[in-house]
């Protein structure tokens, strides 16, 4: 009788190899089992099953029970699942013969030899003779050596040990705030929501060394609740406006925002009084004209507007007060006071109950400051001849028109626009309104819009006291909250000696300033139509250059700073379309006009130039100084023998030269620069930073 014992890793496989072995079948031997398998560590350690199969022969009376059948459906009946790496084995080596299977399985144990893994966040390893396997622990992960915390960075690991990995999750709460602005109108609430770190080992395949790595899943928990909202809006007293919508939204949000959840009623501010044009002041700009000979008529730029006696100039409108707001927390916010105009009636104009009539024939001129309108009827004053020692000087409150030339010395002056046909030699040329030249001007003083440049020189000096005033009164509140200060020390006297001693240890500039104010007022006073600038020198002299025995305590200068304000702000729009000057040439003289100035014929030498709008010249600046208030357009600028030429514009505007010559020199604010060598096209402006940018 031929029998043999057969091992493998299960019943089955030890049958299978049997049966190989033996070159028998199922049927034709008798199968004895003589130990069951057991599982190890992955698989690796565990016992075989050993089977015994004998040959039957024919005198071996078959069994009753097929030994083989009941084995195989206990085999069947085995839950314990295969370590990943066997299943693999199995699945990629099904057509394979078992022997086949169980070598392939015992070289893949022999590849683990020596290395170490990461199996479902459980550390393994395979301990080998040769080879030792090596960990080193990442950051957030703490090792455990049998129950003792490991406290090297790389360490030697063996299956004689028990290992243990641990990494703590990590938590944050949800960050919020609720902040209202000063002027209780906007309620805001900022929330940062909370998370969660979910953190794990990283699985790692078999090598010799590993790195434990973290892996990490985070989940946002927005804990902010309505109720928390409410409370807090209760605390700071919201009872109005609430957006019932965004506070939803803060409490759902999973990311990082602001949400408005509350908003006052801003007050609706009302209107100044104003005046309403029944009839057209402005002078209606048509541009040069081109004759047939193909040359540019300068005379025929504007279209005077005129009216007729008893017309109707204007209606007079009174200020409409504005709407009151709320705030959050339901308190009034009242609206802007607004204030009614004030009308002066110049010549030729009446005022009946509420409408502006003309009394005269004319061309109407109206002048807007602040609250301030005047109006007038300009009627005009022709001269055809020269302006002379025969004629005398011109001085006329309306338009002059002058068809020959002014002479050495003369004076023309006028209310409304000068028009002179030929040359202006050594003379003196004022306008209120526009000036217009058809010839030469030389070694002349030609000023347009005079009273507007006053007001930005008065308004200028003006901005300076204000600013020095407001820190005056800073420091008088200070003292006086001081320990030391005794109310009865001033009570009797007033502030005046509190501000003398200011004035010469503090702000030791302010009575020279002061000082310039007054005398430019006085000199100026028949030219500012205003009234305000008087009274604000007057002010002034009380308070701070006499000595006076009058009280003088901290609201009459509260009342004078917000005068001073009024005018200064009054003073930075002067910029008029009607006052402009538009000439051919100019030779060694001076140009200043409150609006633009045009320039298109050859150009200008040697002359000094000032415009408060746009400067334009169409030809050539030759020496001198030029500057335009909005922005400057040459031609060429410079001379061939490097004569100085300055252009020079505020910080915010642009400089345009087609022709800059070696010598010119440019300016934007404060930053100049020289130009080495003639640059033709060029665009000179300033960045946000304040450098200099030149386009070519």
């Amino acid at each position: 009788m031929q029998n043999i014992i057969s091992k493998g890793k299960n019943i089955k496989e030890a049958i299978s190899i049997g049966l190989e072995l033996m070159d028998a079948t199922k049927q034709e031997v008798n199968i004895e089992i003589l130990q069951q398998e057991t599982k190890g560590f992955m698989g690796i350690l565990g016992k075989q099953a050993v089977v015994k199969l004998t040959r039957m022969t024919a005198k071996t009376p078959k069994p009753e029970l097929n030994v083989l059948d009941e084995f195989e459906k206990m085999i069947e009946n085995e839950q314990s699942p295969l370590p990943e790496f066997e299943k693999g084995i199995e699945e990629e080596s099904s057509p394979l013969s078992e022997l086949e299977i169980y070598r392939k399985r015992k070289l893949q144990m022999e590849e683990l030899s020596g290395k170490v893994w990461v199996e479902e966040g459980q550390l393994k390893c395979k301990s080998s003779p040769n080879n030792f396997p090596m960990v080193t622990i990442g950051e957030g992960i703490q090792l455990f050596k049998d129950n003792q915390l490991v406290k090297d960075k790389t360490l030697i690991v063996s299956e004689a040990n028990n290992y243990a990995v641990k990494v703590e999750d990590e938590a944050r709460e949800t960050r919020w705030s609720i902040k209202m602005d000063a002027s209780k109108l906007i309620v805001e609430l900022k929330i940062d929501p909370g998370y969660t770190l979910r953190r794990s080992i990283k699985d790692t395949a078999p090598e010799q060394h590993i790195d434990l790595k973290v892996e990490e899943k985070k989940e946002i928990v927005n804990t902010l609740q309505y109720a928390d909202i409410m409370k807090k809006l209760e605390e700071l007293r919201v009872i109005h406006g609430f957006y019932q919508d965004e506070i939803i939204k803060a409490t759902q949000t999973n990311t990082e925002g602001t949400f408005l959840i509350a908003e006052g009623i801003k007050a609706q501010p009302g209107k100044d009084g104003w005046v309403e044009l029944k009839v057209n002041v402005d002078d209606i700009d048509e541009g040069p004209k081109e004759t047939t000979g193909g040359r540019v008529d300068f005379r025929e730029t504007k279209t005077l507007s005129s009216v007729e006696r008893g017309q109707v100039v204007a209606i007079i409108h009174p200020p409409e007060p504005g709407k009151m707001g709320y705030t959050v927390t339901n308190e009034p916010l009242p609206a802007k006071q607004t204030h009614p105009i004030t009308v002066r009636a110049g010549n030729g104009i009446n005022v009946v109950d509420d409408k502006i009539v003309a009394t005269l024939s004319g061309r109407p001129l109206l002048e807007k400051r602040g609250k301030l309108v005047r109006v007038a009827i300009l009627p005009k004053l022709i001269h055809k001849g020269n302006v002379d020692l025969a004629s005398g000087n011109i001085r006329f409150k309306g338009d002059v028109e002058i068809f020959g030339e002014v002479d050495e010395r003369m004076v023309v002056k006028a209310e409304g626009d000068v028009t002179v046909h030929k040359t202006i030699t050594n003379a003196t040329i004022t306008s209120a309104g526009a000036i217009v030249t058809y010839s030469n001007i030389i070694s002349s003083e030609v000023s347009a819009g005079k009273n507007n440049l006053l007001v930005v020189e008065l308004g200028d000096l003006l901005g300076i006291l204000y600013r020095d005033t407001e820190q005056i009164i800073s420091v008088i509140k200070q003292l006086t909250l001081s320990p030391g200060f005794k109310s009865s020390d001033f009570a009797r006297g007033g502030l005046q000696p509190l501000i003398r001693i200011l004035l010469e240890k503090k702000f030791k500039n302010f009575q020279l300033r002061a000082k310039n104010y007054v005398e430019m007022v006085r000199q100026n006073e028949n030219d500012l139509f205003d009234d305000d600038w008087k009274e604000v020198s007057l002010a002034m002299t009380q308070l701070f250059l006499s000595i006076t025995k009058e009280v003088i305590s901290i609201d009459r200068i509260k009342d004078l700073t917000l005068k001073m304000k009024e005018l200064y702000e009054q003073s930075q729009d002067t910029v008029d379309s009607n006052t402009y000057i538009a000439i051919p040439n100019v030779l060694n003289s001076q140009l200043y006009c409150s609006g633009n100035i045009m320039v298109h014929g050859q150009g200008t030498v040697n002359s000094k130039i000032h415009s408060g709008g746009k400067l334009m010249i169409s030809g050539n600046i030759r020496g001198g100084e030029a500057y335009g208030r909005l922005g400057v357009e040459v031609n060429e600028v410079g001379a061939e023998s490097g004569r100085p030429t300055l252009i020079s514009v505020p910080d915010d505007q642009t400089i345009i030269i087609k022709k800059a010559m070696e010598g010119t020199v440019i300016q934007l604010g404060t930053m100049k620069h020289i130009f080495n060598q003639t640059t033709d096209n060029v665009c000179a402006r300033l960045d946000r930073d304040g450098k200099l940018v030149l386009h070519y």
